[in-house]
């Protein structure tokens, strides 16, 4: 799409803008590319780069920056990140993440991605297998039913599930006998397997609300809990933000809802190694001025779970990848050691 020229200015007008903020005129930008060019071919190049929808020109300004589609181009064709750097960093204090219990792991990890990026660290928890040692139903209303869990080891849980038809209580006890006579001790993953293979066994409306129970997503009613945020007030000294306080809102809204993080962030669960997501070009990210870096860590070789920062578009993306790179084994490593404790 872009000559080698076109190229060379697109990734200089970048790496100008991360570094200072400034809409990029054609003087400055000829200086930064190292390129023997007039002012005014430069300025055609650059207008060739905004018809594309690469750059865009500030009201206020004659210069011009990236957009998210320019960004993505940067990103995806012309960012290098040095391997030697993809190693813990001097300024990395890793103490908190090599021991201790994993949730202090995670959260640890939270707080050091906050502190190296200067952004906001997420870390999205690994879900838990819902075994249970007990189950209740209780009929609070019309097609209502609270569903009451007790795993082995004494905790509660509590969620609301909505049935098709309505149910006795007495027919409530029958379903929550069967459960705890053929299903105790095993998880809800595994007991909707069963399900699957014995329902035809069982009375058919008993079985739909038993399907309902453990059919309903127990990391649903846990999602408060899943997400360890760091960092949040760091975009308050970001301009893109600090400027526009309708932005900084919705951006803070994002975090307080951490249900939509959850959704964010676990789409690079599927992926291997760091992704990077830059709002406006895609429907992952909801605000166009957001990037985030994201990377999956593992337990024993297995994904468990996500990290990242979360931060401007207009951020210094190699360090970002070797920040959220190096933080991601770390915690890695961390879990799978103390899991093997």
């Amino acid at each position: 799409m872009l000559d080698e020229r076109a190229k060379r200015l697109l990734k200089a007008l970048v790496e100008r803008y991360i570094d200072d903020g400034q809409p990029v005129g054609s003087r400055t930008l000829a200086k930064a590319a190292g390129l023997e060019l007039s002012p005014a071919t430069i300025r055609n190049v650059m207008s060739d780069l905004e018809e594309l929808g690469l750059i865009a020109s500030p009201h206020t300004s004659a210069g011009r920056i990236p957009t998210a589609r320019g960004y993505r181009l940067f990103v995806d064709t012309m960012l290098t990140v040095r391997r030697d750097g993809l190693a813990p960093m001097p300024e990395m204090n890793t103490r908190g993440i090599e021991g201790g219990q994993p949730q202090r792991v995670l959260s640890n990890a939270a707080n050091m991605l906050s502190n190296l990026s200067q952004f906001v660290g997420v870390v999205v928890a690994p879900r838990r297998a819902s075994v249970f040692r007990h189950i209740e139903f209780l009929s609070l209303s019309e097609r209502r039913v609270l569903v009451i869990l007790v795993s082995p080891d004494g905790d509660v849980q509590n969620r609301i599930i909505h049935t098709q038809v309505n149910f006795t209580q007495a027919q409530l006890l029958e379903a929550a006998n069967f459960l705890n006579a053929h299903y105790a001790g095993l998880t809800m993953e595994e007991v909707r397997r069963r399900l699957k293979t014995e329902v035809e066994v069982l009375r058919g409306e008993i079985a739909q609300l038993m399907q309902a129970a453990v059919n309903d997503d127990p990391d649903a009613a846990d999602s408060k809990e899943e997400v360890v945020v760091s960092g949040e007030r760091n975009l308050l000294s970001v301009s893109e933000f600090s400027n526009d306080m309708g932005n900084l809102r919705r951006m803070f809204d994002l975090f307080e809802q951490k249900t939509q993080l959850i959704r964010l962030l676990d789409v690079s669960t599927q992926a291997d190694g760091v992704r990077i997501y830059i709002g406006g070009e895609s429907q992952v990210v909801p605000f166009e001025d957001l990037s985030v870096v994201t990377a999956p860590y593992e337990v024993d070789g297995q994904v468990v779970g996500t990290l990242g920062v979360i931060g401007p578009q207009r951020m210094a993306y190699d360090r970002m990848i070797q920040i959220v790179d190096v933080t991601s084994k770390l915690v890695s490593n961390a879990l799978s050691h103390s899991k093997g404790d």
